[in-house]
């Protein structure tokens, strides 16, 4: 018997559609992956801003999880919004007992609005504990400067900034810098080994980029799972990612920041 390639998010749910559980779904199903959840909240949101997050009970996270685990194992997991520190420690205990499962940790802190998604109580737990246990984390610059306590302004700043957070976590960085001014835009890898590797991009004129963040970190988690190389995988992701923000760039959907298209080209589910 064969089996389908599939990837758990752990992640809030955006009623938008743009963002959160429902893109990350929408990234693995186009991208052939199989996709799995566990809710950690429910937001109700749309195009214009996050109204409100409702809490799911950290028993029914971890429920789903396990559900998750002991039926249908993931070959990669997307960590999204983690907000309360009870969340992040229940995680914690959870990934101990899969080591050898990729972990991609998108640490959600700052919606596209500006809004806080986070509780202040919880980022020296995510450094301490859940950082240090994911295979890569992709913070934009408003998180790193919130993780790093001081604000990061251009490409130069960047890499130092993604050194010093490898440096604190002994993790892969992969620091997003979509909100820097600009034609060209870039992100920073910082490998766990040191090495920096510097992508670029040029900036596409839209305002329908709700969910990249989302996006790009589960579509690195579905290349892991398929195996790719954790360097092959960001570059596919981001590949991918430039293609849905230009096939939805002239859609309007709502009257806020619209989503990407992620289905322009998907592929066929996988099977291993």
């Amino acid at each position: 018997m064969k089996k389908y390639i599939s990837v758990l998010s752990i992640a809030g749910s955006d009623s938008g559609g743009g963002a959160g559980i429902q893109a990350d779904l929408k990234t693995m199903s186009a991208l052939g992956c199989y996709g799995t959840t566990a809710v950690t909240a429910i937001t109700v949101q749309n195009t214009l801003g996050v109204k409100k997050i409702h809490p799911v009970p950290v028993d029914i996270i971890n429920d789903q999880i396990e559900a998750v685990m002991e039926d249908i194992r993931p070959m990669a997991i997307k960590i999204g919004m983690v907000n309360r520190p009870e969340v992040v420690l229940m995680l914690q205990d959870i990934l101990k007992k899969h080591p050898t499962i990729p972990v991609i940790f998108d640490p959600v802190m700052v919606a596209s609005s500006g809004d806080m998604l986070i509780a202040k109580e919880t980022i020296q737990l995510l450094r301490s504990y859940l950082i240090s246990n994911s295979t890569l984390i992709t913070p934009n610059l408003d998180e790193a400067g919130i993780l790093l306590d001081r604000p990061i302004l251009n490409l130069e700043e960047m890499q130092i900034a993604s050194r010093e957070m490898r440096d604190q976590t002994n993790t892969n960085i992969l620091l997003k810098g979509g909100h820097l001014d600009g034609e060209v835009l870039y992100d920073v890898l910082c490998e766990k080994n040191g090495n920096i590797h510097v992508f670029s991009s040029d900036r596409i004129d839209t305002q329908n980029t709700h969910g990249t963040g989302c996006t790009l970190s589960t579509a690195i988690g579905c290349e892991l799972a398929k195996g790719n190389d954790l360097l092959e995988a960001i570059k596919i992701s981001r590949a991918f990612i430039m293609s849905a923000i230009k096939a939805g760039k002239d859609v309007k959907t709502g009257e806020g920041h619209g989503p990407l298209n992620h289905f322009f080209d998907p592929l066929k589910l996988l099977k291993i």
